[in-house]
């Protein structure tokens, strides 16, 4: 599930991506300033807005975004009345397992649980319970792992960089004669794939790393899609595998 966050405060952003993040969300951060120039509202499942002290910005940030749900942030001495038009209100400060809770009850209410639960082969991964399953047995993952997992079935079928994935899960920058993401994708597969007599986690040498169904894919000669690293690079110095 996609999330934009619009919040012009570094630290407030900061928090709240990380907790979405580790709950299996990806999320994307614009400033109120920009968000209006930003990507579709389709693209998309929820908009996260600061609206305290300027309702009308929310106003033109909610009509160019009018499919998706809106929960708006908002100090109460700051926000007289409740913003005009359909969205939620969640009023400063407010404890994360709240703010979770709300998030998590507005994609309900768009969406069925099914749509929630992501599939591939026998792996399923069920975003809302933080449950995965493989042939319908659980698989004991540590949060990190669980978060892993979800970013390699969200974008299951792309290869993704060792920089991208530290990035992503992390929220590190990777360097690049280290092992560490090597070793976690290794402790992964130990539960994902190792038990299995099919394996979906894949190593693309010099590239990184792709969870597919690879009995499934069609053949095709078009080169395979990747995720590259901020610097637009997929080779990894010191030739890991």
């Amino acid at each position: 599930m996609k999330i934009l966050l619009v919040e012009d405060e570094l630290r407030t952003a900061h928090y709240l991506r990380k907790g979405l993040v580790e709950n299996g969300f990806a999320v994307d951060v614009l400033g109120s300033e920009t968000a209006g120039a930003g990507p579709r509202h389709t693209d998309y499942d929820l908009l996260v807005c600061d609206v305290a002290p300027d309702s009308a910005r929310a106003s033109k940030i909610r009509c160019d975004r009018q499919q998706s749900p809106v929960l708006f942030l908002a100090d109460r001495h700051d926000c007289a009345e409740r913003p005009a038009g359909p969205g939620d209100l969640l009023y400063k400060p407010f404890a994360f397992a709240d703010f979770l809770a709300r998030v998590r009850f507005l994609l309900n209410s768009r969406r069925n649980l099914g749509a929630m639960t992501l599939r591939i082969a026998d792996l399923d991964l069920d975003l809302l319970r933080h449950r995965a399953t493989r042939d319908c047995m659980r698989l004991d993952l540590t949060p990190k792992e669980f978060l892993l997992l979800s970013l390699l079935i969200r974008r299951s079928g792309e290869v993704l960089s060792r920089a991208f994935i530290a990035d992503q899960v992390w929220e590190i920058n990777f360097d690049s004669c280290t092992n560490f993401v090597d070793v976690h994708i290794r402790r992964l597969r130990s539960k994902v794939d190792d038990p299995f007599p099919k394996h979906l986690i894949h190593t693309v040498r010099g590239m990184g790393y792709v969870l597919e169904d690879r009995e499934q894919r069609p053949q095709s000669i078009l080169p395979r899609r990747t995720v590259t690293d901020a610097f637009g690079s997929v080779n990894e110095a010191c030739g890991l595998p």
